[in-house]
């Protein structure tokens, strides 16, 4: 423990400071003000985040920043807006703004590099310069686009295809595709796609899919629930949101990770909420009910998840509520899972 000497009393430090004032105006002058404040710089954010899952390497990569109406209609499309904005407030939320990511994953298996879902391009839900930042995002994060071997579509809308082409030509050139083969065929049939209005979300969907995804058809595996994508990675059921919305169970040396893809649009209204219907679904009951099928397994399991819409970098994990469910961000349970691999003795006790 420290002491206080003896000799440090407090008329010596009101003498001393009197000693000071005391100095010549030269001296005092020699004392200057502080510099002007550095230039602000604007807002900042991390563009990809990366985790180990057993001998997988997985890395979320940022695609848009915009702030967007909502949530409401986005979610709770079938609830008064102001029920909506209610649970924004309730949760320190903005109740007419809100941030979704959109957030394509890439999963290096040390056989494979395999990216989920390709982001908004140049013409997708959020184009530049608010989003479609996917192919400049590979570069920070350690990636280039030839390096990519497998690209796996959730579904069709335009904001997870709408990277497939850059400037015109495909954007991962060595790869070859994967894509539930109901997904397909629903947007192979355009012309009714096209009958909606001039954009809806399926029309824009339909238009994108003929031009970035239907010429890759010959380099495409068609997949249904249960398959195989690679060793560890089985697609699942999550019909509703489109016909064919297929999630990912990833798994590696007994690491689990869920990987959802539009099972919420709002890490709040989404969870707290499942049976409200989505704007964006096609099918709203069958969407409420997978989102309670797909919330529950997760809850149970307590895997971690990746979300392409929660918030960035869009892992977490999800949690059961006396009446909803709760969506908990990463911190740092993920790099524990690392740190035991790398060094055992590193365990806490």
């Amino acid at each position: 423990m420290f002491k206080t000497r003896p000799d440090i009393t407090r008329r010596r430090i009101l003498g001393a400071g009197a000693a000071v004032l005391a100095l010549p105006a030269i001296g005092r002058q020699l004392v200057r003000p502080a510099q002007a404040a550095a230039p602000a710089l604007g807002p900042a954010r991390p563009t990809h985040y990366r985790f180990q899952l057993g001998d997988f390497e997985v890395t979320t990569l940022l695609d848009a920043g915009a702030m967007l109406d909502g949530p409401w209609p986005v979610v709770g499309e079938d609830q008064p807006a102001e029920k909506v904005q209610q649970l924004m407030h309730a949760n320190l939320l903005p109740k007419t703004r809100f941030q979704p990511g959109f957030t394509p994953a890439l999963v290096n298996t040390g056989k494979e590099l395999i990216l989920f879902d390709t982001g908004n391009g140049a013409d997708g839900f959020v184009p530049p310069p608010d989003g479609g930042w996917l192919a400049r995002m590979l570069a920070p994060a350690g990636y280039s686009p030839e390096q990519i071997d497998v690209v796996v579509l959730t579904h069709g809308h335009v904001d997870h295809i709408g990277g497939m082409l850059q400037d015109g030509r495909a954007a991962f050139p060595n790869a070859r595709y994967v894509m539930g083969a109901k997904e397909f065929e629903f947007w192979a049939a355009t012309e009714d796609r096209l009958r909606k209005p001039e954009g809806d979300i399926e029309n824009l969907s339909a238009r994108l899919f003929a031009t970035h995804v239907a010429p890759f058809a010959e380099r495409m595996r068609f997949i249904k629930p249960g398959d195989e994508v690679a060793s560890g990675i089985h697609a699942i059921e999550a019909y509703g949101h489109t016909p064919g919305h297929l999630a990912f169970h990833i798994e590696s040396r007994g690491q689990r990770l869920l990987l959802w893809g539009d099972c919420a649009h709002h890490e709040v209204a989404s969870l707290a909420r499942p049976e409200w219907h989505a704007l964006f679904d096609r099918d709203k009951a069958q969407g409420a009910r997978t989102r309670e099928r797909i919330y529950a397994m997760a809850a149970h399991e307590r895997i971690p998840v990746i979300g392409y819409h929660t918030s960035f970098p869009s892992v977490g994990f999800v949690d059961k509520q006396a009446s909803g469910y709760r969506w908990i961000p990463v911190s740092y349970q993920l790099d524990v899972s690392s740190a035991h691999k790398k060094d055992p003795a590193s365990r806490p006790t």
